[in-house]
């Protein structure tokens, strides 16, 4: 399980002013649109949802953030500690091919607003942006990936993304209560406030089986191996309480594609369980990490997850 480090603060960094698309560029339809700010133009898949294809950036790039709504939305305008989903489609400046984009996976990236888990300049693009909007983005290398780069991405670029906002993410399950009536499971809490719930994990020894049960039933539809499901959670070991994995330090989502999970323990847990719920798993070291130390887990661990299922 990924472990998750502290990321750099956001820097104080005004938005610049956001411009709207013209009737015009609504009328080409969804082959090409051209930007009203100079930044690239999209030369196919103009429309949200659509995926995009970005022109190479001409001249010296902005050097500050700069935002411009090729469509704006009708939903929430969002607000810090909001969590939303985002499609998206990245690309350097002076550069004609996407390093990433969300559109091929088939799933948007869960971020929260204001929070940690992306680089600052999304954090900045996105404050006050409502739900339904399609933006283009050019995020200076202060707010990006700096002078070391990252993941091909070269020293010092500007980074130009294509983003639509899809929705709005639960900040936590909030399902109907299941009375947790077995000692001889940890207890688990039943907050609905976005922050992390206590556990309390029994001084007894584990159970030999897979457990997952409800500690908050949700009413969403229940969860296939087809499905990519947004989820906040806590890991524990069984036999001191060490966490060793958590989306809430950094107020962070995980999404997983369930039938990629390799913990087989907690791929089985999730399945059929429904989205909007809390579930409290105990998994033995045969459908965890077995007889190898992982990540600080020492062999033969039974591992304690809680997870909000929060949105597919």
């Amino acid at each position: 399980m990924r472990r998750f480090a502290g990321l750099l603060v956001i820097p104080a960094l005004l938005l610049s002013t956001a411009a709207c698309g013209s009737s015009e560029d609504k009328d080409k339809g969804s082959d090409s649109i051209a930007s009203q700010g100079g930044l690239p133009a999209i030369t196919d898949g103009a429309k949200f949802g659509e995926k995009p294809t970005l022109a190479k950036g001409e001249g010296t790039p902005p050097k500050k953030l700069k935002v411009e709504v090729l469509s704006e939305g009708k939903g929430a305008v969002l607000k810090k500690g909001d969590q939303t989903q985002v499609n998206y489609l990245g690309q350097v400046w002076d550069e004609t091919k996407p390093f990433d984009n969300s559109f091929d996976r088939g799933a948007p990236f869960a971020v929260t607003v204001g929070g940690q888990g992306v680089i600052p300049g999304w954090q900045e693009a996105l404050k006050g942006q409502k739900i339904g909007s399609r933006l283009e983005v050019s995020i200076p290398p202060e707010l990006a990936y700096g002078a070391q780069g990252q993941n091909g991405i070269k020293p010092n670029a500007t980074l130009v993304f294509v983003m639509d906002i899809v929705k709005n993410v639960p900040a936590s399950a909030k399902g109907t209560e299941v009375p947790q009536k077995d000692a001889a499971l940890p207890k688990v809490g039943v907050n609905t406030d976005g922050k992390a719930p206590s556990v309390k994990i029994p001084k007894t020894d584990p159970p030999s089986k897979l457990v997952s049960n409800y500690v908050l039933e949700g009413t969403g539809p229940a969860l296939t191996d087809k499905d990519t499901v947004v989820a906040k959670y806590d890991a524990f070991i069984w036999k001191d309480g060490k966490q060793f994995g958590s989306t809430y330090p950094t107020d962070t989502t995980a999404t997983w594609a369930l039938s990629q999970i390799p913990l087989e323990g907690l791929k089985e847990g999730l399945a059929g369980k429904k989205v909007g719920s809390r579930v409290l798993l105990v998994i033995p070291p045969d459908k965890g990490f077995g007889t190898k130390e992982e990540n600080g887990v020492p062999k033969n661990s039974t591992l304690v997850f809680t997870v909000d299922l929060l949105t597919k």
